[in-house]
């Protein structure tokens, strides 16, 4: 079994982030409460090439928080863990605090 996986060309490996379904003092929240399609960038490709050859490199790195889209990405398990591949235009932006 696979322990890592790099992706090829402009794909990015994104583990989702599933917001709380209770808050600290016990209160459960609806699923709707906040719905937010982010995830955490695990590993990156290197990029795509153009025609002439030229890499070009994937917007987002290691760490980044990304807004994901609804539906799309391919699922992947890693031992345990769920993650998604995504193209890199596929995904629409990054998240900061």
């Amino acid at each position: 079994m696979a322990k890592r996986l790099i992706p090829c060309l402009n794909r990015v490996l994104v583990e989702k982030i599933i917001p709380p379904s209770k808050t600290t003092a016990g209160i459960l929240l609806p699923e709707k409460s906040s719905k937010l399609n982010s995830g955490k960038v695990i590993s990156v490709g290197p990029g795509t090439r153009d025609k002439s050859g030229n890499t070009i490199p994937v917007a987002v790195k290691e760490g980044d928080t990304v807004l994901l889209p609804e539906y799309g990405g391919t699922e992947v398990k890693l031992g345990e863990k769920e993650y998604h591949l995504f193209r890199d235009e596929d995904i629409l932006g990054t998240l900061h605090d």
